[in-house]
């Protein structure tokens, strides 16, 4: 099977090029090619044709389509299904906002954490997706919206950091000035919290934020929700979530997903201040998405105010998402949950 081209860092195409006895400024020339909207390398129209010929007979420059597309009539939120090379399915979801737009990406094929709120985790994990699956996503949907797409958020199906060596390459290309160009303060990288990669992460000083996905302030409850929690407790966790912070200096986004009985009350919500009460930090008060299999439930909207009010009052910065595209599948891997399903 031919390789995505796009799976190659600047420094790794230049050496392909070299090795295929091309002079070293083709790299610069090739490169920006690779992120423009194009279907094969004879569109290159400033690479000569025995070079096109070459990239043609190793790589592929993509390797993914939309099979289906959902557009909401409420606010323009649109949900991919990607189709990739092998025949798997994975989903992108694209936001507008007033700043501009947001993609919500991919970084597995499925998900093998095992959460229990989360659809995307009930077929297990496949596989990882390569540096340029990843990024094809971005690219597939620029090209389907017709405009650029500003920032990107790393909390589509799958686990980031169980995927650690192709996202950092994902992150190279995507922030290299003659690819696409997205500055890493305008991507988010949410993890379930595996606590050796978010150190191994923090050594490398990205300017990315992370989001860190808490969802319960007790071993026991967390555990319950999220098997992560076994191998990395909470103190565990939140003492990198410390290290990160040192290392980098950039505020940390803590998720926090409210199911109705199970972790929403004012009683939570003190818990959760006490936890991250002094730290750099945000929390994003999530609203559960109802997935049948799971019988989750959100509360109130009264209750989930009370529950930012507890946090807002203790002097912690605590925001709740705002709920988009919802007449068009709501929760992350159920489209593709549906597609095998079939």
């Amino acid at each position: 099977m031919k390789k995505n081209i796009r799976d190659l860092t600047y420094a790794a195409l230049e050496e392909q090029l070299q090795e295929m006895g091309e002079p070293r400024f083709r790299v610069k020339q090739v490169f920006p090619w690779i992120y423009k909207e194009i279907d094969s390398f004879d569109e290159m129209r400033n690479i000569p044709q025995s070079l096109r010929g070459k990239l043609a007979e190793k790589f592929v420059l993509h390797n993914i389509k939309i099979k289906e597309k959902y557009i909401s009539k409420i606010d323009e939120t649109r949900r991919y299904l990607l189709q990739l090379g092998d025949g798997n399915f994975v989903e992108s979801v694209l936001m507008k906002y007033k700043h501009g737009y947001s993609i919500c990406i991919s970084s597995q094929v499925g998900c093998a954490m095992g959460c229990a709120f989360c659809a995307s985790t009930r077929c297990g994990k496949v596989r990882n997706l390569s540096a340029g699956e990843i990024i094809d996503q971005v690219v597939a949907v620029q090209r389907d919206l017709g405009c650029r797409i500003n920032n990107i958020v790393m909390m589509g199906i799958g686990e980031p950091l169980d995927n650690f060596e192709n996202v950092m390459v994902f992150l190279e290309n995507v922030n290299h000035p003659l690819g696409l160009a997205v500055g890493h303060r305008h991507i988010t990288l949410s993890t379930c919290g595996i606590v050796p990669k978010i150190l191994e992460l923090a050594e490398k000083e990205l300017q990315i934020t992370l989001s860190v996905s808490l969802h319960a302030c007790s071993n026991e409850k967390r555990s319950a929700i999220m098997p992560v929690n076994r191998k990395y407790p909470i103190e565990e966790l939140l003492e990198a979530c410390r290290y990160y912070i040192g290392k980098t200096n950039r505020r940390i986004s803590f998720e926090y997903t409210l199911i109705q009985g199970v972790n929403d009350s004012e009683q939570e919500a003190e818990k959760l201040l006490r936890l991250v009460r002094g730290m750099l930090c945000h929390v994003n008060l999530i609203p559960v998405n109802p997935v049948k299999e799971t019988g989750f439930a959100a509360g109130s909207r009264a209750g989930i105010e009370r529950f930012q009010h507890v946090l807002t009052e203790g002097g912690i910065s605590a925001t709740i998402r705002r709920e988009m595209g919802r007449d068009i599948s709501a929760a992350c891997g159920q489209l593709r949950s549906q597609r095998l399903e079939v």
